[in-house]
């Protein structure tokens, strides 16, 4: 489900990093398999993505794919645990995850405008004016619906929860937000999200 059909080349970039984030150390299971956590991340980002946008180009299904690519060796607890501290973490892992897989699609044999494109979107610039950016993020945000915002929830109190939908929300285009609905989403985040939009 989660192999793409455009070619050998694109085949060997998602090999490629799914060979990297085969690596992390951290272990969840899927359907009774362990499996590095960023391995299954990235395969539930092309399977939203081929979902969301199957007339995807090339750089969007490679960005998708390389979304979290080897987030593990940037730990937030390197960075201060306050707003800045965060910030500063987001910022660095978009540049990381975007010159790590500028250096595997050179590897593979991908020409400098095809990385350059995909470190473009990766990094999110020109969210709600560039359309494949915003595919991005759309898909981003459905798979911390679909997969990670009810274990989320459960470590946090309500109305934090609300607060981070609200800007999950705020990031999503009309058409991710409807496809998010429409998503298969555990009861208790379909309240939520249902929640936050009545209260944005």
């Amino acid at each position: 489900m989660d192999q793409p059909e455009q070619g050998s080349q694109l085949t060997a970039a998602f090999a490629a990093f799914d060979r990297a984030n085969a690596a992390d150390p951290r272990l969840v299971d899927d359907g009774g398999e362990k499996v590095p956590y960023e391995l299954l991340y990235a395969r539930r980002m092309t399977e939203e993505l081929n979902r969301f946008a199957p007339d995807a180009s090339v750089a969007l299904q490679l960005a998708a794919r390389a979304q979290h690519l080897e987030r593990w060796r940037s730990p937030r607890e390197d960075y201060p645990m306050d707003r800045e501290g965060y910030l500063r973490w987001r910022t660095d892992l978009k540049q990381f995850h975007a010159a790590r897989a500028q250096e595997i699609l050179a590897e593979v044999g991908y020409p400098p405008e095809v990385q350059e494109r995909v470190a473009f979107l990766l990094q999110k610039k020109r969210l709600k004016r560039d359309a494949e950016t915003q595919t991005l993020e759309d898909v981003v945000c459905i798979v911390f619906l679909k997969h990670y915002a009810a274990e989320f929830a459960g470590e946090h109190r309500h109305g934090k929860v609300i607060d981070i939908l609200h800007k999950t929300l705020g990031k999503m285009s009309d058409r991710g937000r409807a496809a998010a609905l429409e998503a298969e989403l555990p009861s208790a985040v379909r309240g939520m999200v249902l929640e936050a939009m009545e209260t944005e």
